[in-house]
């Protein structure tokens, strides 16, 4: 790789290049001298796209994920994480996993309505669906959008059951939708708290909510009732790992009452565009973490068989599993929400009332 590649991401971007995609034939290489010549990292806008699809409930057929239907109202995520998961995902709708999955967002403005038509069908049975099983709902653009809490919205008249992972602290403009919906036993609420080093998330998650915003919003949730746990993902091997504990303790002090954790996994152009990033932000730690994600997944740094891919195998990750499950006995975290009702569901037709 050619250090000049290492420069500083676009501004507020978390992601320093933009690789051809895995289905494209052109590939365009970069003038690094140009780049170069151009100075401090520029402003790079964000676009949204109008996706026209006619269905919102997505089907997962991964048994390790934890939920087999997802809304998804937003394709790409202006979060920016150097890390995420997603990113390849954009490469299907022929763009790249780089800047354009964080500044080319896929909106579903239809989603509310769609959904509602998909719970009113005579077929349709109700199980918990994952908001979202994919991109963030809560991304910046939906402050704006409200397509997240138009969609929750839709879920409180059907009495529908919800889980519901974020890292921004956005959620909480939907504590009245979320504690309503709390009282039928609807929700569980995780934040995703990589860690609680302001350096790390400005580098690696540039436009989530910084770590103590999301630890308000879990004491936020808590006092409304509604059930809220923390999710430490990823755990970045070489880099937070260290930090699992103290995460669990800001959290239970927070409110939250279970927490679940994954590790970092690569797949795809995710590797590079996370070396990259970690390169310019935290230089001495590459090779560290580098060796630690091969111990845990492999030398392609992302494991593939189920039931393994999310926390890895070996020595280090036997270290972090006993290091998580220890702290979350010790601090009563070891425990499952209780189980989502569908017990209240109701398919509404045109004229019914919202009697929740």
């Amino acid at each position: 790789m050619d250090p000049r590649a290492l420069s500083p991401s676009p501004h507020g971007r978390g992601a320093a290049s933009n690789p051809a995609g895995r289905f494209e034939r052109l590939h365009v290489e970069a003038d690094l001298d140009a780049l170069e010549a151009e100075g401090p990292p520029r402003q790079v806008p964000t676009e949204f796209l109008r996706d026209d699809t006619r269905s919102v409930l997505v089907r997962n057929k991964s048994p390790d994920v934890g939920f087999a239907v997802g809304i998804n109202p937003y394709r790409g995520c202006e979060h920016g994480c150097a890390y995420c998961y997603a990113r390849p995902t954009h490469e299907y709708l022929g763009f790249s996993a780089g800047l354009d999955f964080e500044t080319k967002i896929v909106v579903k403005d239809r989603a509310p309505e769609l959904l509602a038509a998909e719970l009113s069908r005579s077929g349709y049975r109700p199980e918990p669906v994952a908001l979202s099983g994919n991109t963030d709902p809560y991304q910046p653009v939906e402050r704006r959008l409200r397509l997240t809490r138009g969609i929750l919205e839709v879920l409180a008249r059907h009495r529908h059951p919800v889980s519901i992972i974020t890292k921004n602290a956005l959620i909480a403009r939907d504590v009245d939708v979320l504690a309503e919906m709390a009282e039928c036993s609807l929700v569980h609420v995780h934040l995703s708290v990589t860690s609680l080093r302001n350096r790390i998330v400005n580098a690696l998650e540039p436009r989530t909510s910084r770590p103590a915003a999301r630890l308000k919003v879990i004491e936020a949730l808590a006092a409304a009732g509604v059930p809220v746990g923390v999710a430490v993902a990823p755990v970045i091997p070489g880099l937070t790992d260290e930090e699992v504990p103290a995460i669990l303790e800001a959290a239970a002090s927070a409110g939250a009452t279970w927490a679940f954790y994954a590790t970092m996994r690569l797949p795809g152009a995710v590797r590079e565009l996370f070396f990259e990033r970690l390169a310019a932000s935290f230089p001495n730690h590459v090779e560290r973490v580098r060796h630690r994600m091969e111990a845990l997944h492999g030398p392609e740094l992302r494991s593939t068989r189920f039931g393994e891919r999310m926390r890895g195998h070996g020595a280090h990750a036997d270290t972090i599993r006993f290091l998580f499950r220890s702290t979350c006995a010790r601090l009563g975290l070891d425990r499952s929400p209780a189980p989502l009702s569908t017990t209240h569901f109701r398919r509404l037709t045109g004229g019914q009332m919202d009697l929740f």
